[in-house]
């Protein structure tokens, strides 16, 4: 039985790690919707190809190729999964994502992958727009300064500079972008499940969250 589960939410709440989780609990293919978009900003920028440039832009995308191998986002071969998690990506990734045409690209994309197999999305518009039928819609949360904890931990153990106020600053911004947005702003799904993860653990969200699959 082919099964769809869809994870929105803002930036920092955790969406990919959960998502992976569950994922491997249910054999479902795991599609990093965000990481598509911050592949975009990265290839656009070492190309120098700004959000502006429309045509230049799109014609980048077109010819890229890019899919994911164990979770991770490999583009044109290369494996980009560290670089999209760096703090110049993440901001500047809100800019490139708001522009219709790359969305409408990797949203026609993302939407193929899962008319054929079982799949697992998180992003910011999975539920309202690429996933609207999805079997199972989750928005997933948590307080700026938990997100920002979180995200600095992660690049600190990867070793990456970071500074917490930077991140909480970038996290406070993003949130307001992706949510102002014109094009596929960052909402809930009126059908969606709430979870608020600033007390949560990964294992007691992605319990909840299955013990929701399981009951249905």
């Amino acid at each position: 039985m082919k099964l769809t589960v869809a994870i929105d939410g803002p930036a920092g709440a955790g969406k990919s790690t959960i998502a992976k989780l569950v994922g491997k609990k249910f054999n479902l293919v795991y599609i990093n919707t965000g990481a598509m978009y911050r592949a975009v900003t990265i290839i656009a920028l070492r190309n120098g190809i700004t959000a502006e440039n429309i045509s230049k832009l799109c014609n980048m995308i077109d010819n890229l190729e890019m899919h994911f191998e164990d979770d991770n986002i490999i583009v044109n071969g290369e494996d980009l999964s560290n670089e999209i998690i760096t703090p110049e990506i993440s901001g500047k990734v809100s800019s490139y994502a708001a522009v219709l045409e790359v969305r409408e690209r990797l949203v026609n994309l993302q939407k193929k992958i899962a008319e054929n197999y079982s799949v697992v999305m998180d992003g910011r518009d999975i539920g309202t727009v690429v996933l609207k039928n999805a079997d199972f819609k989750f928005y997933l949360t948590a307080l700026p300064e938990k997100r920002a904890e979180r995200r600095y931990k992660e690049l600190i153990d990867k070793g990456i500079n970071a500074e917490y106020k930077n991140i909480l600053s970038d996290i406070i911004k993003r949130d307001y972008a992706d949510s102002h947005r014109e094009i596929d702003p960052l909402t809930k799904a009126v059908d969606a499940i709430e979870i608020d993860s600033s007390t949560m653990n990964i294992k007691e969200v992605v319990d909840l969250m299955a013990e929701y699959i399981y009951r249905r």
